[in-house]
């Protein structure tokens, strides 16, 4: 799996390429826990090229989900496939996950919002 980060005012992005599983969640744990050394909890998945996911790549979403929480950040994902999205769904982890058609419209929900 390919992880390409970037940083997006008060967001980091993860794009991900490839399979997640057991192997490349491990490494995407490995990564996210660079950004927590940065103080960075506001992280941002795009999964638009993850062609395939197991359960370990899940449990590794999972994971790093518990771990951001605790921190009292926020994580999204969007661009799922078809493929990708109905997994989320048969194991019911879509009610878990923010889950969003675009990253545009992820990024927008990490805005603070005006007090009005």
């Amino acid at each position: 799996m390919d992880i390409i980060i970037k940083d997006e005012s008060n967001v980091c992005i993860l794009n991900l390429r490839g399979r997640l599983d057991l192997a490349s969640g491990t490494a995407l744990k490995e990564e996210v826990n660079k950004l927590f050394a940065q103080d960075k909890v506001s992280i941002h998945f795009n999964l638009m090229e993850v062609e395939f996911i197991n359960s370990s790549g899940l449990g590794a979403l999972v994971s790093i989900m518990k771990e951001i929480r605790l921190r009292k950040g926020r994580l999204t994902l969007s661009n799922l496939a078809s493929y990708v999205k109905e997994i989320f769904e048969i194991t019911q982890l879509s009610h878990i996950f923010e889950i969003f058609e675009t990253e545009t419209e992820a990024l927008n929900s990490h805005q603070p919002t005006l007090a009005g």
